[in-house]
């Protein structure tokens, strides 16, 4: 299903109160986004708000003359097709109808717009349910491990191109294409380097027994379970494809989600879990982290170093 709702007080995008068009501040800006938003919505848009930016995008909160808020993601000179993989993304994940993710309400190659998540706190029913559909959406499946189209994970690009097998999937997918690239920025310590290729060498050994493909979220840390005035958990920024449900499950736990244990009980109870996963989690964090220490420095590159070395 999809929420009506967007996004919320533990994510970037929320922050600040609506002012009507054409009040100071931003406001050059303002009409801008405005203006862009009727020609793609045909509605007229009556208030905005600025969202805080993040690194990837800015996000302008608006309330439309029908009644609805929406919000409008821009970034100056996006990659192609950024906000359409994006859209795409989001569009597959409901297509399970077991998740709540924003409506997409119009997507060009400038901006997406996307229904408004009223923002709460998580509550105890919510992170059991959402325990519960993030199952039922892995269970959902995908056609194979990778996607239909290439896609980002961040501003970075994500390769898709689909695998007969998880091992290799994950092994020249996820985990090669980052480690290249913290190496050729210097984000990565040679020897934290070497021990993540030590780990890919007798990954078949590492991964756990053979799943079908689960669908998806790709990119499932906390800012990105934005929990909605009901206090029920909805998905966004989804870099969607089909691979092994572990590795939503070890994004979850990187960077802390509120009531992570009531969401993984509540998962186990509906989807129960291969044995070992437990000892998993940081062979799954490797991907995230790498794609961390590309993005955002060194300290990630630490961090996957010591992830390797549990297996080692």
């Amino acid at each position: 299903m999809t929420s009506s709702c967007v996004h919320g007080l533990n994510h970037p995008w929320f922050l600040a109160s609506s002012a009507p068009i054409g009040h100071t501040g931003g406001m050059a800006r303002s009409i801008r986004v405005a203006t862009r938003a009727e020609q793609l919505l045909g509605c007229a848009v009556v208030s905005t708000a600025p969202v805080v930016s993040t690194a990837m995008c800015t996000t302008t909160k608006l309330r439309l003359s029908d009644g609805r808020m929406a919000a409008v993601k821009t970034r100056t000179n996006p990659p192609a097709g950024f906000f359409a993989t994006e859209a795409e993304g989001l569009s597959w994940l409901a297509q399970s109808r077991c998740v709540a993710v924003p409506d997409v309400l119009a997507v060009a190659e400038d901006c997406l717009i996307l229904s408004w998540i009223e923002p709460g706190r998580a509550s105890a029913e919510g992170a059991t349910e959402f325990g519960r559909s993030l199952a039922q959406l892995h269970l959902s499946g995908a056609p194979s491990f990778g996607h239909k189209a290439e896609g980002f994970i961040g501003l970075l690009p994500m390769p898709n191109r689909a695998c007969d097998t998880w091992v290799e999937f994950y092994a020249v997918r996820r985990v090669l294409p980052y480690l290249k690239l913290a190496v050729d920025r210097g984000q990565i310590d040679p020897v934290d380097a070497a021990d993540v290729e030590r780990v890919v060498r007798r990954i078949t050994t590492l991964v756990g027994p053979e799943e079908p493909p689960s669908r998806l979220h790709g990119d499932l840390w906390n800012g990105n379970v934005v929990w909605d005035a009901q206090g029920n958990a909805c998905l966004i920024d989804p870099a969607a494809y089909g691979g092994h449900r572990e590795v939503d499950l070890a994004m979850l736990t990187l960077f802390g989600l509120p009531q992570v244990q009531r969401v993984l009980d509540a998962y186990n109870e509906t989807a129960p879990l291969a044995d070992g996963w437990q000892d998993r989690v940081s062979l799954y964090q490797l991907f995230p982290l790498l794609v961390h220490a590309c993005q955002f420095g060194r300290s990630y590159g630490s961090r996957a170093g010591a992830a390797a070395r549990e297996y080692l």
